[in-house]
């Protein structure tokens, strides 16, 4: 069986956000599954996806101080047009990755026990974000 949908996740902050349940409560075809795979795509060039660390809010907050500081705003960048968040934004978007794939065991993401899917909010505004959520199994 494959299913696919798109959802739009609400405005965030700049940040990183855990978006594991919007995707599973959007998706409530992985109960009927026993094996199977999920991918999400974000459809953005300045946000991105994740796994990770979902219990303690400070690893969201060092992933950004993390990031800000591999690709810093200051940089001479010759795309400039859209803010000085933006090229940065893109920059850390493809370092990121535009997409994850969870397994699925009975009727459940196959994550660990301490991991999530991340929102990856690289721009200050960045709006409302499109992800296509694609679902297969058996």
């Amino acid at each position: 069986m494959w299913f696919q949908r798109t959802i739009s996740l609400p405005a965030a902050r700049r940040g990183y956000h855990l978006v594991t349940r919007s995707i599973t409560d959007a998706m409530p075809e992985i109960e009927q599954l026993s094996i199977g795979s999920m991918h999400v795509f974000i459809q953005h060039t300045s946000a991105s996806l994740t796994i990770n660390e979902n219990a303690d809010p400070d690893v969201r907050v060092d992933f950004e101080t993390a990031m800000n500081h591999a690709v810093p705003e200051t940089l001479a960048y010759v795309h400039t047009l859209e803010g000085p968040d933006d090229m940065p934004a893109h920059v850390k978007a493809s370092m990121m990755g535009a997409s994850v794939t969870v397994p699925i065991t009975d009727g459940r993401l196959s994550l660990g026990t301490w991991q999530g899917i991340y929102l990856c909010e690289h721009r200050n505004h960045g709006g409302s974000r499109r992800v296509v959520i694609t679902v297969q199994g058996e």
